[in-house]
């Protein structure tokens, strides 16, 4: 066999990248958790010294991890200095929650695998699946605190709006919402906010996740909430103005029962299903990049694994991509 020694080599290089991203999301994630960034904010250069004191951590520990976050170009190292600065547009994104740039969540979600390592062994080995419920959790954490700026920054700023006739009706009528897999409720309280004459439902099969719900609910006072446990293809209730999946069609174990069911209990002729996935391609080839490998990765060790746990079809992140491949 003939082995070219330049392509060896970049791929080799591709390796030690993706090593050092594989330690650097669970390097991050230790800063997030220790509120290491967020000490950064408005500091300038700091050395890791000023940063253990200011986050009672050790120094040493510190003095690494800033060098682990320079080389990957989360902070700056000024060698003149010795010291560390966060950038404000880095500070956007790993610590304004509030931000449609904040990404901390997702670190959090990736570190859950890592726990799970060997129930996703199993999945992969059995193809019994893996169910959400079963995941660390991590991974119902993680999977809010990624999304939820999202929401805040598009449900009721363009994508309600982008609804024919829909937010025009919520503001002024008493309506039904129905927000189906709301996991721990971040967008079923949202829309509550801003539609306070609807009354608005979360369902969810998974009951953790709606106990949390149902917590945060009454810790921000909202009255026009309910939350229940409930399955996609048969959550109770009927003439729902407004139907929302967001992010979770795709992992069902019947999303072709749930599709009928929101047709079901929809208000004839005036009610509107409001359906939120991963964007794919038409063609694998063409979500072969960066994003694609983020959408497939996760696909493979959360969504396939929990569709195939029921006994469903597994469309997977890029489930809307053609099915004929």
């Amino acid at each position: 066999m003939v082995v070219d020694e330049v392509k060896l080599q970049e791929f080799i290089g591709r390796i030690i990248n993706d090593w050092g991203a594989a330690e650097g999301a669970l390097i991050t994630f230790v800063g997030d958790r220790l509120g290491l960034f967020k000490a950064m904010i408005g500091e300038g250069e700091m050395t890791p010294e000023e940063l253990a004191k200011k986050t009672n951590t050790h120094p040493r520990m510190i003095k690494e991890w800033l060098a682990s976050q320079a080389a990957g170009g989360y902070v700056i190292y000024d060698s003149n200095t010795k010291k560390f600065a966060l950038p404000e547009e880095h500070a956007l994104a790993l610590t304004d929650e509030k931000s449609p740039a904040y990404v901390c969540g997702f670190y959090q979600s990736i570190v859950s695998l890592f726990k799970d390592e060997e129930k996703i062994i199993e999945a992969f080995k059995t193809g019994k699946g893996l169910g959400w419920g079963d995941h660390h959790h991590y991974l119902f954490e993680g999977t809010e605190r990624f999304f939820k700026p999202n929401y805040v920054a598009n449900l009721t700023q363009s994508w309600i709006p982008a609804l024919d006739d829909v937010e025009i009706k919520l503001k002024n009528k008493k309506c039904k919402i129905a927000d189906v897999g709301c996991g721990h409720g971040a967008s079923t309280i949202m829309m509550a906010k801003a539609y306070p004459n609807s009354n608005v439902i979360g369902f969810d099969s998974h009951k953790p996740s709606i106990e949390w719900a149902r917590k945060r609910a009454v810790e921000e006072g909202v009255m026009n909430i309910t939350f229940k446990v409930a399955k996609s293809s048969d959550y109770p209730g009927d003439d729902y103005d407004l139907v929302t999946f967001f992010d979770c069609f795709h992992d069902m174990g019947d999303p072709i029962g749930a599709a009928k069911h929101v047709r079901e209990t929809l208000k004839k002729k005036a009610g509107t299903w409001m359906l939120v996935e991963p964007f794919a391609n038409n063609q694998l080839e063409d979500n072969l990049n960066p994003l694609g490998r983020v959408f497939y990765s996760a696909s493979s060790l959360i969504c396939v694994p929990a569709s195939l746990n029921e006994n469903g079809p597994a469309l997977g992140a890029q489930g809307l991509v053609n099915r004929k491949q």
